[in-house]
């Protein structure tokens, strides 16, 4: 699969005289089409909703445009929660799944009337405590231990992960919610992440609908909701395949029938918290080369670094690179792509064969969408860069600044030092 990107050369050249690379760039008319193929996928239940993970890409202006297709917000902190907030998404648009979780986190998600999703057994007592009683909805996050395998390939461990209850703790969690007041229940379960496989979803929704059959039977509980959260990934290498959403949406489906239906819990809703497949195709980095170097290697320098991206120094992570106006020329060139962090690990790509680059050449970054801008820091007082909406009918908006130092240093209180910034 040939990895095109959504800008050309002229579109950059346009861009740039507004905002300074480096910059994070959004595209409108992606996003809402593939929010509204997701809705497509799931149409055939009656419940079924996208709770958008918020710590993909936390900017009001996405959340807003996902709002508008119909899609609330999981949130996983009190920031979040107030982002959410701000846009107008509260009340049980908002799944609120977090773990080690504050005091102030639990209180903010019960008084916006958020679905609490726990993440551990202990936490019963601990919400009831700090917020002075348990919700009449309440969702309890599974995790069954072992290995998750699909076609006997392992695609994660979650008996090595933090998260979720037991399956014993599922049943006494849930009968103990009961007695302190919970009438509808949700399941919640995260087995595997970035798959790119279409059966991760339906073989997840066996195990879950399964479960919530059990749990039924077990106690009484009347289970509202089934929450597949995320993991359904995106082809980051142009040799993957994407996933098929709506092969994925029938594969659940067929789940669906055959195991609540027959139980006679076929009104349960299908939820979901997909970040990395709703944004990341449809955001990008964009760059410019503003150094080469030739020793052992050969080095191009780019103005972002990985407090820009950091997905490729954290995890050796791909992501492809186009060069602009260079997008058919020979990939005859092996670089490593590097960023001005003093960490050796800060690199977009090592050893990438690709066109001649020049300096001053407009590179894009590509699948930035989701965990791009979001997992920014400012190590060496880099600064966090400028997101851009590119909108649907060509125009574009700045959706957040860049930061500058006068942001860098507005925790100090050093006023006197810092008054000419």
């Amino acid at each position: 699969m040939k990895k095109v990107p959504f800008i050309t050369k002229q579109q950059a050249q346009e861009l740039i005289q507004k905002y300074p690379t480096p910059f994070h760039l959004y595209d409108e008319k992606g996003i809402r089409e593939n929010a509204r193929k997701v809705k497509q996928a799931f149409s055939w239940n009656k419940g079924f909703k996208e709770y958008f993970a918020v710590k993909a890409t936390p900017t009001p202006a996405i959340l807003q445009i996902l709002k508008e297709e119909g899609c609330g917000a999981d949130c996983s902190s009190y920031t979040e929660l107030l982002m959410s907030e701000a846009v107008g998404i509260t009340g049980s648009e908002i799944m609120f799944s977090s773990n080690v979780t504050p005091a102030e986190d639990f209180v903010l998600a019960k008084k916006l009337g958020a679905i609490i999703n726990l993440d551990d057994i202990t936490h019963i007592d601990f919400l009831e405590k700090v917020t002075g009683g348990i919700p009449e909805t309440i969702s309890c996050r599974f995790n069954p231990g072992g290995l998750f395998q699909i076609n006997n390939d392992i695609m994660d461990t979650p008996g090595e992960s933090k998260y979720g209850f037991t399956r014993e703790q599922m049943t006494e969690g849930y009968l103990k919610l009961m007695q302190k007041g919970a009438k509808y229940f949700g399941i919640h379960a995260f087995l595997a992440s970035n798959t790119v496989a279409n059966e991760y979803y339906p073989e997840l929704a066996k195990i879950l609908f399964k479960t919530a059959v059990e749990l039924k039977q077990e106690t009484g509980a009347d289970i509202r909701f089934i929450n597949l959260s995320g993991g359904v990934g995106v082809p980051y290498t142009p040799d993957q395949q994407p996933n098929d959403i709506m092969a994925i949406g029938e594969g659940v489906k067929k789940a669906y029938e055959e195991i609540l239906v027959p139980a006679g819990m076929g009104d349960i809703a299908i939820y979901t918290e997909m970040g990395r497949f709703m944004l990341a195709p449809y955001g990008c980095l964009v760059a410019t080369a503003i150094h080469e170097k030739h020793t052992y290697k050969e080095y191009i320098g780019l103005d972002a670094c990985a407090a820009n991206l950091m997905r490729p120094a954290m995890y050796g992570a791909y992501h492809h690179i186009t060069v602009l106006g260079k997008e058919y020329a020979v990939c005859d060139h092996k670089y490593d792509v590097t960023g001005g962090l003093c960490e050796n690990n800060d690199k977009f790509a090592i050893d990438r064969m690709l066109p001649r680059i020049d300096m001053g050449d407009i590179l894009v970054i590509h699948d930035t969408g989701a965990h791009g801008f979001s997992m920014g820091y400012n190590y060496n007082g880099k600064l966090r860069s400028a997101e851009v909406l590119l909108k649907e009918d060509g125009t574009s908006q700045l959706i957040r600044r860049a930061e500058t130092p006068k942001d860098y240093f507005a925790t100090f209180d050093m006023t006197d030092l810092f008054h000419n910034l």
